[in-house]
């Protein structure tokens, strides 16, 4: 079956290339519908790239897929995640919890995690008025209340700093370091298997959010336009991304990133000179979604991320000199 016409949500093991099978796991209430978790034979136990959110379902699907493929949660030897979201992170910290299993991050989510453990809200709470939002909005009304969250994080036992190698039996795992999405997203490349094991950096048919984390980067965008550029010098490889199925090439949907960028930075920076000031008017005024969505027709909480997005569009054209940039009572203008 070709790769662009899987059904990836359902339920695993699906074989992605010899040892390496994919594990689709429900994400709870949210639109992403699914999260592949990489199942990767490692000498007489497995790797994880990813872990899926710490929930009971998707822990059980985990369970009867590592059953399929002859194994147990005992046998995972450790789970190397693409960065600290919690469909990608959280059921890490249970199986650790429970068997012992080793978890590896890249050392760019340091300052997140931190912020996470120390129950710090203020970044959450403070860009919605740095983005102009005129009725200030509860962490309640996003769904991000921590008080009430399922959500369990712990620091990792092992960090990636730069590009690392990740030796595993007859196989080596290049660990790439690719800011933007989050400031500590690491890919995982398999040169000898031309597999890429992509986390939410380079997804097949959408295009992740920039910048959602809990401390605050002024250089999202910019940061993950260059990852995708880095992406560019590896050699090409299979996609195998977070979120979709299973794609041929690399670097054809990098190349479609960046036009997508570019496109979106002309557009966000049109909006300025159409009048508009802050990211919430910037947002307000764009299409959103594939289905070009107006702005008021989405829940809070993709608003919320709307406006973060279009935020970080901004500060890149404010960097880059397309636009200028001024803080008003803690509110970012921006201006042709």
């Amino acid at each position: 079956m070709p790769f662009d016409t899987q059904p990836w949500t359902e339920p695993g093991p699906h074989p992605v290339a010899p040892g390496a099978h994919r594990v689709p796991l429900p994400m709870p209430n949210d639109g992403l519908r699914a999260v592949n978790v990489y199942v990767i034979e490692d000498g007489d136990g497995v790797t994880l790239v990813d872990s899926g959110w710490n929930d009971a379902e998707a822990k059980d699907q985990l369970r009867q897929a590592l059953k399929a493929l002859g194994h147990d949660f005992a046998d995972v030897r450790r789970v190397l995640a693409t960065h600290m979201h919690a469909d990608h992170y959280t059921l890490a910290v249970v199986l650790r919890e429970e068997y012992g299993t080793p978890i590896t991050l890249g050392a760019g989510e340091r300052a997140s995690m931190d912020v996470i453990l120390a129950g710090d809200t203020s970044r959450q709470l403070g860009e919605p008025l740095r983005w102009g939002i005129p009725d200030p909005l509860s962490l309640q009304d996003i769904g991000l209340d921590p008080a009430h969250s399922r959500d369990v994080y712990e620091l990792p036992d092992h960090w990636l700093d730069g590009e690392t190698d990740v030796e595993l039996t007859g196989r080596t795992l290049r660990a790439v370091p690719t800011p933007g999405h989050t400031e500590g997203h690491v890919v995982f490349a398999d040169a000898a298997a031309s597999l890429l094991f992509s986390g939410d950096h380079v997804l097949p048919h959408i295009t992740p959010s920039i910048g959602f984390q809990p401390g605050v980067c002024r250089s999202a965008l910019t940061d993950y336009l260059a990852s995708l550029r880095r992406m560019l010098e590896l050699p090409d490889m299979m996609l195998l991304p977070a979120h979709g199925p299973v794609a041929d090439s690399v670097h054809v949907r990098v190349k479609e990133l960046l036009d997508h960028h570019d496109e979106r930075l002309d557009a966000t920076r049109a909006t300025v000179l159409d009048g508009a000031r802050t990211a919430y008017e910037s947002a307000s005024r764009l299409t959103w979604t594939g289905k070009r969505r107006a702005f008021d027709t989405l829940g809070l909480f993709n608003q919320f991320l709307a406006i973060g997005e279009t935020a970080a569009h901004l500060e890149h054209l404010a960097t880059t000199g397309r636009l200028a940039q001024t803080i008003d009572d803690g509110v970012a203008h921006f201006h042709p």
